[in-house]
């Protein structure tokens, strides 16, 4: 469903400030695939949902979403295909606006817009059970501007959001990172369930080991800009965290492994 073949990114190329972000990254996600992406700061995960994003262009290598390259595709004209929820939980909404109107946005993405009503009765019966579903006690606030809530509710209306016109692919860049651990787990239980529910291919970055091994079917790790590490099935299910501080230490040193991953 997606495929990246020797991608490679290099940042501020030819100056004292030269880094090398992807050095060659090959990739393929089959449909229905739910990847989580560990790795150290610095080892090319969210620069490779940025790549997949379009929002720079990468410096060689291809990237193909169902047979079709969109390496040269701007990031608006990728937007009708992905969807994606970011760690800052100000990111994704429009925080002067209601919850029932960001989902209007949400539902017009990639379609052309005209002058008819913002939203219809149809469309805010459909609103309020989507969002009845998410078991915040939102429904009964859906003219609420977006800005007055919690970070773990913004992220459940942006998953909603990045969801609600089935997405070829769901881009999760650690978005549950800036919540705490009680929210944090709700809103990787919605992320669950949504790309369950709808079927979805997701691509999902973190830091915490621990939720890279409780979610998803397939989990590979980064480090220094390319995939080290590439498992699935039985073999994921069975892993412990001390497994992968071992792999990380084999391909990048023991120095390599951060405080942030330990602790994590």
């Amino acid at each position: 469903m997606l495929e990246l073949k020797n991608v490679k990114k290099v940042f501020n190329k030819g100056t004292v400030n030269e880094k090398v972000a992807l050095s060659g990254v090959d990739l393929v996600l089959n449909d229905g695939d739910f990847v989580t992406v560990i790795g150290g700061n610095g080892a090319g995960k969210s620069t490779v949902l940025n790549a997949i994003a379009g929002v720079w262009p990468v410096d060689s290598g291809t990237i193909t979403l169902h047979d079709t390259d969109i390496t040269a595709l701007p990031e608006y004209k990728r937007a009708q295909y992905i969807g994606r929820v970011f760690q800052d939980p100000m990111m994704g909404t429009a925080a002067t606006m209601q919850i029932d109107e960001n989902l209007a946005i949400a539902a017009r993405r990639g379609k052309a817009r005209g002058l008819k009503p913002g939203i219809t009765a149809e469309e805010h019966k459909k609103f309020y059970d989507m969002v009845k579903a998410l078991d915040l006690g939102l429904e009964d606030r859906m003219t609420t501007k977006v800005g007055l809530l919690s970070g773990g509710q913004r992220q459940a209306i942006t998953l909603l959001m990045a969801s609600l016109r089935k997405p070829d692919l769901l881009l999760l860049d650690e978005h549950t990172a800036a919540l705490d651990p009680k929210t944090a787990k709700k809103v990787l239980d919605l992320s669950d369930k949504i790309i369950s529910e709808n079927n979805l291919t997701a691509l999902m970055v973190t830091h915490n080991m621990k939720d890279a091994i409780a979610h998803g079917n397939r989990l590979i790790m980064m480090s220094e800009g390319r995939v080290i590490y590439d498992v699935s099935g039985e073999e994921k299910k069975n892993l412990k965290v001390s497994d992968l501080l071992q792999k990380f230490e084999e391909a990048a040193g023991e120095d390599a492994v951060s405080d942030r991953m330990v602790l994590s």
